[in-house]
């Protein structure tokens, strides 16, 4: 393909034995209405047909030029996304997860939030419930002191209270924008996370670097809540578990990463006592067997972050030679978009 002929967006989207869903997903971008992009599938060993669909449906006339990468293996959603924005073209690299389903002027909406704003480095969308379209998934992100992120505006009605362009800490990965510039400059997603909180610490380390994130109220897109593992999933939980603090000891200020175990005994505490009220993430695993689960798949997640620590206090050297904020911003920074306890812990993620 020639210069002249680059598009100037490249969308990738992951796919693992998600047939019926990556098809809705793949009409929602033949229905874009705005700049001509490239669509970029990488599928990590499926084993249910979805290539044979895609090559199908999608191959001829679908309206993008579509690339397809297959894996062998499941790779998790970090290499996967690694491997697509490796072979993309575009200027701006989308990412729509395959269980997300794009409103029509989603990418051109995500494109105008770049426009003569050097500094932006990420764009986040709207991600309504698909069962629920009047019910918020995500409107960007915020964290908590320990680490551990939540969407913005989780489970809050859409009552227009987030229809205005404004700065957020980062986009959450099921549909958001990125530059490329910026990618280059800082790298992609670190593939020791595999998945679960790969895109706070990707777009954690983007603001580190001193690019900001724009929240894009009218680049709507769908999500079908949990399609991946499950939301009452012990491996989600001890994912998540694992990657929240692998993330405070790459990315965190000294300052917080001290206080990061009284920061987790005060959510968990919250998060027991949500749950015997009935509310929060922890009640969708019922009782005493169920916190049984819980506990075991959350030691399992700190001790694989463990074995990790030495490499992240690596990783941790190579993010500060990049660093625009000194740690006393960065404190600052997550402070500012922290997420109340009382909130995070009687919300279901």
């Amino acid at each position: 393909m020639s210069e002249r002929l680059k598009p100037e967006i490249s969308v990738v989207v992951v796919n693992w034995n998600r047939r019926e869903l990556l098809r809705q997903c793949l009409e929602s971008l033949r229905r874009q209405q705005g700049p001509p992009f490239e669509l970029i599938l990488v599928d990590n060993g499926s084993r249910d047909g979805s290539l044979e669909m895609v090559r199908e449906e999608f191959g001829r006339e679908a309206g993008f030029r579509l690339r397809v990468i297959g894996n062998p293996v499941n790779r998790g959603f970090c290499a996967a996304n690694n491997q697509g924005m490796a072979v993309a073209e575009g200027a701006f690299i989308a990412l729509l997860n395959n269980d997300a389903e794009a409103a029509p002027g989603w990418l051109a909406a995500l494109r105008r939030a770049f426009e003569g704003r050097p500094e932006v480095g990420m764009a986040a969308s709207k991600i309504l419930v698909k069962q629920d379209p009047g019910r918020i998934d995500k409107v960007g992100h915020l964290i908590y002191p320990d680490g551990q992120n939540r969407g913005r505006g989780t489970g809050e009605r859409d009552l227009g209270q987030y229809d205005r362009l404004e700065e957020v800490l980062w986009p959450d990965g099921c549909a958001a924008m990125y530059r490329r510039r910026m990618l280059e400059q800082i790298g992609g997603f670190d593939e020791d996370f595999f998945a679960y909180g790969d895109d706070a610490e990707l777009g954690l380390r983007a603001r580190i670097a001193g690019w900001r994130c724009l929240y894009v109220p009218e680049a709507v897109a769908l999500h079908h809540r949990g399609a991946t593992l499950g939301l009452s999933s012990a491996r989600r939980l001890e994912l998540i578990e694992r990657n929240r603090v692998l993330l405070a000891v790459k990315l965190f200020p000294w300052s917080l990463l001290a206080l990061n175990p009284f920061y987790y005994a005060a959510r968990l505490a919250a998060g027991l006592w949500a749950a015997a009220r009935q509310k929060g993430e922890l009640a969708r695993f019922g009782g005493p067997a169920g916190m049984l689960r819980v506990a075991l798949a959350l030691a399992k997640g700190d001790l694989a972050a463990l074995l990790l620590v030495p490499r992240m206090l690596a990783k941790r050297r190579q993010v500060r030679r990049l660093a625009k904020l000194t740690p006393a911003e960065l404190r600052r920074l997550i402070l500012d978009h922290r997420i109340a306890l009382k909130q995070m812990m009687e919300q279901a993620a």
